[in-house]
C-alpha cells in the first residue's frame, strides 16, 4: 500500500494535501476539524497586525452550470488578536503533533519580523510560510505583492526571518509578475527552505451592468481582488513548472492554485511539487472532499507502482520542453466515429471559422468529414466535441523523423522573409475570400446570454 506521508523540507506531515492559508484555517476550531476529517497540514491564516476587513468579500465566476470555477476575494489577513491565534496554533499542535501546522506571517519592519517569528515558534508552528503574495489591501500598505514583485526586497525580508528562525522558511509567491522564477531564485538566495506557489491573480471577476459597478460590491464600490479556483490551476501548472526547471530554484515547492480533487493534486507533484494547498475547494465543498482526495492519491500510486510520494515527483518535467525543441515531424489529423457522431456540427463551424477549414458536410447527412490534407492536427474539433472520443487524433507520420525548428534553425532552412517559400502555411489550401459570402452561417452557437 502506497506511504502518503512527506518530509517537505523538514516538515513531516501524515499526507501531502494541505490546507492554504485563507479563510478555511482562520481559526484553532477550523483546523482541528479539518486535521480530524484526514488533511496533513494546514498554514494558518495570514498573521500580523490585525486588520479591519470590509463587507462584502467575494466574488465568483460561473460558467454554464458550474459555479465558482473563479473565484475572487478581497478579504486580508487575519483580524483576530495575534495572542489567540497563537494560543490556538499550540493547542492544535498538543492535539495533533504528528500535523503539519505552518504560521503564514506578513509584518513591516525588521523587529516585527524578528518577533513574530519567535512567538509563533514557541507556540509550536513547524514552519513558516512568509506571505508575498497577496495582491490586493495589504500591497497598498508595501507588504504581500508588494514584496514578492520586487525581488531584492524579498531576498531581504527572506533574510530577515532566517536570522531568528529555527524552523523550516517557505516563501509564497506572487503570480503578478512577468516571470516568477526571479523571486524564486531571490528567495533562494535569501535562504528559503522552500517555495509555496501561486498566491492569487489580480482580477476583477465581473461587473453589475445595472448598477455599473464591479463584484464585489461595498456600498457601492468595489476594488480588484485575488483571484484562485479551478480556473488558475493552468497558471498555476505552469508557474510550478517554471520554478521546478530552473537551476538556481533547488528547494521544495508547495503547490497552490485551482487543486480540488486527486488528479489535481498529481499534476502538480509530477511537476515537481512536494506538498499541495487546497483553498477554495474547501470553501466550495467542506473538509470531507480529502476523504476523496487521499483514496485517490493512494489508488493512483498503487495502480503505477509508486511506494512514495518522491517515487513520482517531477516525473512529468523531462517531458516539458521550450517550443523550438518539439518534433515538427510528427503529424496527427482528425477522425470522426460516424456512428457515436450526433450531428451536432459542433466541430464544422468550429474549424470552419476558428481554425482551418479543414472539416466539410456532405450533403443530406449530418454527419461531417475531415478534409484530411487540410487538417493541420491543431485539435480544436476533438475540443468542441460533445460527444466522448467521437473525434480522435490520429497519427500519421511514422515515427522515423525528428526534426525541431531549432534544429532547422541550425541548418539555415527557416522562412527570412516576409514572403518566403518556406512558410508552412503554402502548404494548405484556404478558400478565397469571396467564398464567404456563399458559406451559410451555422445557427447553433449554444451560447447563453442570461
Amino acid at each position: 500500500m502506497a506511504d502518503l506521508s512527506v518530509n517537505f523540507a523538514g516538515i513531516q506531515s501524515p499526507n501531502p494535501f494541505w490546507l492554504a492559508s485563507a479563510p478555511p484555517t482562520n481559526s484553532g476550531y477550523q483546523i482541528m476539524k479539518a486535521f480530524d476529517a484526514g488533511w496533513g497540514g494546514a498554514v494558518w491564516k495570514t498573521l500580523g497586525i490585525p486588520v479591519v476587513n470590509v463587507s462584502s468579500r467575494y466574488g465568483a465566476v460561473n460558467y454554464r452550470n458550474s459555479r465558482m470555477v473563479g473565484f475572487n476575494n478581497i478579504e486580508l489577513i487575519s483580524d483576530r488578536p495575534l495572542s489567540d491565534n497563537l494560543r490556538e496554533i499550540e493547542e492544535v499542535k498538543k492535539r495533533f503533533p504528528h500535523h503539519a501546522v505552518i504560521a503564514s506571517l506578513m509584518v513591516g519592519p525588521r523587529e516585527e519580523w524578528h518577533q513574530i517569528v519567535r512567538d509563533v515558534e514557541n507556540a509550536g508552528a513547524d514552519g513558516i510560510e512568509l506571505n508575498f503574495g497577496c495582491p490586493h489591501g495589504m500591497c497598498e500598505r508595501g507588504m504581500g505583492s508588494a514584496v514578492g514583485q520586487e525581488p531584492k526586497v524579498l531576498k531581504t525580508i527572506v533574510e530577515w526571518v532566517k536570522e531568528v528562525s529555527t524552523v523550516p522558511v517557505i516563501t509564497k509567491l506572487t503570480p503578478n509578475i512577468t516571470d516568477i522564477t526571479q523571486p524564486a531564485r531571490a528567495a533562494v538566495a535569501g535562504g528559503t527552505d522552500a517555495l509555496s506557489l501561486i498566491n492569487t491573480i489580480q482580477s476583477l471577476v465581473g461587473v453589475d451592468i445595472d448598477r455599473f459597478v464591479p463584484y464585489p460590491i461595498v456600498d457601492g464600490k468595489s476594488t480588484n481582488g485575488g483571484y484562485c479556483g479551478p480556473a488558475v490551476k493552468p497558471i498555476a501548472l505552469n508557474m510550478t513548472k517554471n520554478c521546478a526547471q530552473d537551476p538556481g530554484v533547488k528547494v521544495p515547492i508547495s503547490g497552490i492554485g485551482g487543486i480540488e480533487n486527486w488528479r489535481d493534486a498529481v499534476e502538480f507533484i509530477l511537476l515537481g511539487a512536494g506538498t499541495v494547498q487546497v483553498c477554495t475547494a474547501v470553501m466550495h465543498f467542506g473538509f470531507g472532499i480529502i476523504r476523496e482526495m487521499v483514496a485517490g492519491l493512494s489508488g493512483y500510486m498503487d495502480d503505477k507502482g509508486f511506494a512514495t510520494i518522491e517515487d513520482f515527483r517531477g516525473k512529468a518535467l523531462d517531458h516539458v520542453l521550450t517550443w523550438e525543441n518539439l518534433n515538427m515531424k510528427y503529424k496527427v489529423v482528425a477522425e470522426i466515429n460516424e456512428e457515436k457522431c450526433i450531428g451536432c456540427q459542433l466541430c464544422y463551424t468550429a474549424c470552419e471559422d476558428g481554425a482551418h477549414q479543414a472539416i466539410k458536410l456532405t450533403p443530406g447527412s449530418r454527419v461531417p468529414h475531415i478534409v484530411e490534407e487540410n487538417c493541420v492536427g491543431c485539435n480544436l474539433c476533438s475540443l468542441v466535441c460533445p460527444v466522448e472520443s467521437c473525434i480522435t487524433m490520429e497519427r500519421r507520420d511514422d515515427g522515423s523523423e525528428h526534426l525541431t525548428w531549432s534544429e532547422r534553425t541550425m541548418a539555415g532552412n527557416v522562412p527570412l522573409t516576409f514572403d518566403d517559400p518556406l512558410a508552412g502555411g503554402l502548404h494548405h489550401s484556404v478558400p478565397s475570400p469571396t467564398e464567404a459570402l456563399s458559406t451559410p452561417v451555422p445557427r447553433h452557437y449554444g451560447l447563453s446570454q442570461n
